[in-house]
């Protein structure tokens, strides 16, 4: 069985969510959508001459749409999105969710009240590597999660609308939600960011975020480093893994190495005495198979519209990553002061992760 689905937004994001819908045996895609003709001609031209509209309301009203995928700015995300539910489809949405808490939470609310599908486009989740990451986690590989250590850094465009953390921490933030088990719900949210340029933003910033079990997650992001790196080290009470994204030949590395402390009797003053002890194992890399990660991604909206589950990266996912990047502005703003976040998750009548 296929399902139909209208690529909203031509630009920069929509001709990839268009190929790959066109590429998958689970989709037709019915339409594109783009206020500018032109632009939606030349991208349906590509892929056979499917509909073009300019009108938003036309392709909603189409009743053989069963989804559409939004690739328009930020700031529009919430109007269409929940244009589209009220008409009863499934939604997509390339990240973020939406430009605030609040409008993702309506969004949120509106799929839940509808029984349609929301779903978050975390493309980086539906990865092979990050695919792997969490079924190892899951699989208790590694044991109790201790830390996760992420670095994304390059010689970057400066954006003129947004700082560092809202550009490049939205990757990292999106992988750790999707790895640990139940999501990213830090206590609080701890940035620090430099403007050493006077750019008038953050270009340089870190990220602390100590987690309710005790473990603490760290993202660095960087647009002025001149290495690029993509890497982070996810450590275990078991195991230790390390992931490097731009290492082709061995993307993930586990490593059997560790610290082991056991704490003692009382000694004769009535001190705690730990015993800590050193884990030096093997050290191996799991294979990993070969697809696109947008393939993965499409493929798994299609799963969830048809056995009528949350998606993966559901539209929870992205209130959690878009909550932490608020608290993030708002630490900032109060030199790196421990940020509580401020949006706490609907209450769902049912349905998984």
């Amino acid at each position: 069985m296929t399902v139909s689905v209208a690529v909203i937004g031509a630009g920069y994001w929509g001709p990839n969510l268009a190929r790959n819908f066109a590429g998958s045996s689970e989709w037709n895609l019915a339409a594109i959508c783009d206020l500018d003709l032109d632009r939606a001609e030349a991208l349906s031209a590509r892929f056979g001459g499917v509909r073009v509209a300019t009108d938003l309301a036309d392709v909603l009203a189409d009743p053989t749409i069963d989804a559409v995928a939004i690739a328009t700015p930020a700031r529009t995300h919430h109007a269409v999105a929940l244009q589209a539910i009220a008409a009863g489809k499934h939604v997509v949405v390339e990240k973020p969710i939406a430009d605030s808490s609040e409008r993702a939470h309506e969004m949120v609310d509106a799929a839940h009240a509808a029984g349609v599908v929301l779903m978050t486009d975390h493309t980086y989740c539906y990865t092979p590597a990050v695919r792997k990451i969490r079924d190892l986690i899951a699989a208790g590989e590694l044991g109790d999660i201790l830390f996760v250590d992420s670095v994304r850094i390059n010689l970057g465009l400066i954006q003129p609308d947004v700082d560092v953390f809202w550009d490049l921490a939205p990757h990292d933030l999106s992988i750790i939600d999707f790895v640990l088990p139940g999501g990213l719900r830090p206590i609080g949210v701890g940035a620090l960011g430099a403007d050493p340029l006077g750019a008038g933003k953050a270009c340089i910033g870190y990220l602390t975020l100590p987690l309710p079990s005790g473990a603490i997650a760290h993202a660095h992001v960087n647009w002025l480093s001149p290495t690029k790196v993509r890497q982070m080290i996810i450590g275990g009470s078991r195991r230790t893994l390390v992931w490097d994204d731009l290492n082709p030949q061995q993307r993930i590395s586990v490593y059997d190495r560790g610290v082991d402390l056991q704490t003692q009797a009382l000694d004769s003053l009535e001190r705690r005495v730990a015993t800590v002890s050193y884990r030096l194992g093997d050290t191996w890399a799991p294979a990993l198979s070969e697809r696109e990660a947008l393939d993965a991604m499409v493929s798994e909206f299609a799963a969830a519209i048809l056995e009528g589950r949350e998606a993966h990266t559901d539209g929870d996912a992205g209130l959690r990553v878009l909550a932490v990047l608020e608290a993030a502005s708002r630490s900032l703003a109060r030199g790196g002061d421990l940020s509580v976040l401020e949006t706490a998750e609907p209450e769902l009548a049912g349905g998984a992760r």
